[in-house]
């Protein structure tokens, strides 16, 4: 019986690992029932929250649409490429550097991720973030 205790044990924890469990905050809308929030877990939950205040690997993106790049007090890890941008992340911006943020912002500390290639997730990701969810 032990054994098999562990193995589910160990199940549990490979899939939060993979991602394969979607946990959401209280008022968060299910990923079934809201394809922002999906892709935003798919692509994004790994290093960001939208959870104002909540900074990660990643800086909280709450409110992000419409603010400057680098700008989010409490978070000290931007990247000097980032710093010195002058961007603000207003739609087109955000799609351009979802899509490829080497090409809008060169040397930022995004690494490894490479971008989302789906014009359809990245407009998801973008319309949740713009919700102002957090």
């Amino acid at each position: 019986m032990q054994t098999y205790a562990r193995i589910a044990l160990l199940s549990v924890a490979l899939a939060l690992l993979c991602g394969g469990v979607t946990t959401t905050r209280a008022g968060d809308a299910s990923t079934s029932g809201d394809p922002g929030l999906a892709a935003f877990n798919n692509n994004c939950r790994t290093c960001h929250s939208t959870k104002e205040g909540d900074n990660r690997l990643g800086p909280s993106l709450s409110h992000i649409v419409g603010s400057k790049a680098a700008a989010r007090s409490g978070y000290a890890n931007y990247s000097q490429a980032m710093k010195t941008a002058g961007i603000t992340w207003d739609e087109q911006t955000l799609d351009r550097f979802i899509a490829n943020p080497e090409s809008v912002v060169p040397n930022n500390n995004m690494k490894p991720f490479k971008g989302v290639p789906d014009a359809a997730a990245r407009k998801a990701i973008i319309e949740y973030l713009k919700a102002g969810s957090g």
